[in-house]
């Protein structure tokens, strides 16, 4: 098997897991909610913690990667969300699931980031899009996992057990990392570059600004919806039992997928920035649906609206390959995880404030009424389409300044 083979292929088998532990709350909910008497506001609060500590890490996590490269720094952070799979499994307070919550969101923090530093060694820049899509296309089958297979699984063995054994294979993930990737290719070595001033230079751009409010509100709210607040949504607006939600939540997941394996292909020959105006309209209107025109349908309708919403979603890996673009090689660690620092930091903003609108409406037999999460998807659906503006006014100014 060639270097680079290898280094996509364990790379990806990571970004299962992140995305397999990332997304799980949204099926164990229920449970969660009936063993510890959670309410809206704390599901959200504790789920959301995963990426308050996954954007805590990303800036300092920039500087490791360019500076010691993804070989060391991956696997050291991925043995923290191991233990954290081990709390949560143990847990019987919501302390404990919080911390738990905590060490999974730092594990997971260095997995995508390092892959896209290991990549921009392995690969040509003008394959960058489509290879980092199949990372995150095929990664994200750890979303699919998360759905029906969960709640089988959950059922079957135990929410607990599904934890535990899982802190195992991370912590097996992050030795194949260490034994079986390279920083880069025989005979190159990398650039740390300057260490100072890197960030600054990235903050410094323009076109790191056009992307940030996109990665706020747009993918923040996409992953913000795909793993925690879709379940609670199909449970309570349309009255759905635990495999259906599994079952849609798996076309959301099956979306996203197809949009991560073709979008990078599409980019890299369509151009990056038309692509991802495109995708974040469609993404856009598809929540401002869920939000007010999606009462009342059946299990096929709403799976199409969740299958183009995932595909749509999928704007924030083309968001990190413009990162990627816009910046040198040896600011591309720096660069790329701040991008995501938005996204990720949005992912938190939106999980704990979307259980905030919902918490304001009375609960009926333990339910939120249809329009507590109409107003929490409204919210997130004008946010997002206020970003989407700002991105393309953003991508005018570049253009005049690009001309003078």
């Amino acid at each position: 098997m060639s270097g680079s083979a290898r280094v996509f292929l364990l790379f990806t088998f990571a970004y299962f897991l992140s995305y397999f532990f990332r997304s799980a709350n949204a099926v164990i909910a229920p449970d969660l909610t009936r063993e510890l008497g959670l309410d809206a506001a704390t599901l959200g609060l504790m789920t959301s913690l995963f990426y308050l500590a996954f954007a805590a890490v990303q800036l300092p996590l920039g500087g490791a990667l360019d500076r010691w490269g993804p070989r060391w720094v991956t696997p050291a952070l991925m043995l923290a969300g191991a233990a954290g799979s081990w709390v949560f499994a143990a847990a019987h307070t919501v302390e404990g699931l919080m911390l738990g919550r905590l060490l999974l969101g730092v594990g997971m923090a260095g997995i995508l980031m390092g892959a896209y530093k290991a990549f921009s060694r392995w690969f040509p820049a003008g394959r960058f899009a489509t290879v980092a899509g199949w990372l995150v296309g095929i990664g994200s089958a750890g979303a699919l996992a998360s759905g029906t297979p969960l709640a089988w699984l959950a059922e079957v063995l135990g929410w607990r057990n599904v934890f535990f054994w899982g802190g195992w294979v991370i912590a097996l993930s992050a030795l194949a990392i260490t034994l079986g990737v390279r920083n880069t290719p025989q005979g190159d070595r990398l650039e740390p570059g300057p260490r100072t001033g890197g960030l600054l230079a990235v903050f410094a751009s323009p076109v790191f600004w056009s992307m940030a409010g996109m990665n706020l509100f747009v993918v923040g709210a996409f992953l913000g919806i795909q793993t925690l607040w879709a379940g609670p949504y199909l449970y309570q607006v349309h009255g759905m039992d635990p495999i259906t939600v599994g079952n849609l939540l798996l076309v959301l997941s099956f979306g996203a997928l197809v949009g991560f394996l073709g979008n990078g292909w599409i980019a890299d020959r369509v151009g990056v920035p038309p692509t991802i105006l495109a995708l974040g309209a469609g993404f856009v209107t598809l929540v401002g649906v869920l939000a007010w025109g999606a009462e009342g349908l059946g299990p096929l309708a709403l799976g199409v609206l969740l299958f183009a919403l995932g595909y749509t979603g999928t704007v924030g890996v083309i968001l990190l390959a413009y990162a990627r673009l816009a910046f040198p090689t040896w600011l591309t660690g720096r660069a790329t995880t701040a991008v995501n620092l938005f996204g990720i930091g949005g992912t938190f903003l939106v999980q704990w404030g979307m259980g905030a609108v919902i918490q304001r409406f009375p609960r009926t037999d333990g339910a939120y009424p249809p329009e507590a999460f109409g107003a929490a998807f409204g919210t997130a659906a004008v946010l997002g389409a206020l970003a989407l503006v700002a991105f393309a006014l953003g991508r005018r100014f570049d253009r005049k300044e690009e001309q003078r």
